[in-house]
């Protein structure tokens, strides 16, 4: 099984858009512990309403290729819209951030809520 953390984001009805998707999430995947969810300011668009982030540790059979793709095919499925500038509102937004105990996503090294999320379900850098 490949032990992986997602993060999580959401600024269009965060609360119903976070928990559906850990819904479908379940479906396909073993959710072993969901972070707490964190209010936080946009970056790069400022003008948007502020986002939760969080991020979920999950056990999987799929490889990373094919985890990336389901989650795209996920967030298109809950209606995503990616016609939207890249740092846009979104309902939801979900990315790797750390396969097999190694940091795949370099947005985890500039910020916080990402570190600090990672942390609280487990995961301790290696330096």
């Amino acid at each position: 099984m490949n032990d992986c953390i997602i993060g999580i984001g959401s600024n269009i009805e965060a609360d119903y858009h976070i928990a559906e998707m850990l819904r479908l999430l379940s479906d396909s995947v073993q959710i072993v512990q969901v972070s707490q969810m964190v209010q936080t300011k946009p970056i790069g668009i400022i003008d948007q309403p502020d986002y939760t982030n969080g991020a979920v540790r999950i056990l999987t059979t799929m490889q990373k290729d094919e985890l990336t793709l389901f989650l795209k095919q996920l967030e298109d499925q809950m209606g995503r819209d990616r016609s939207q500038q890249k740092s846009g509102p979104r309902n939801i937004d979900l990315d790797i951030l750390i396969w097999n105990n190694k940091v795949v996503d370099p947005d985890y090294y500039t910020r916080d809520f990402l570190r600090i999320s990672a942390a609280e379900l487990g995961f301790i850098i290696n330096k």
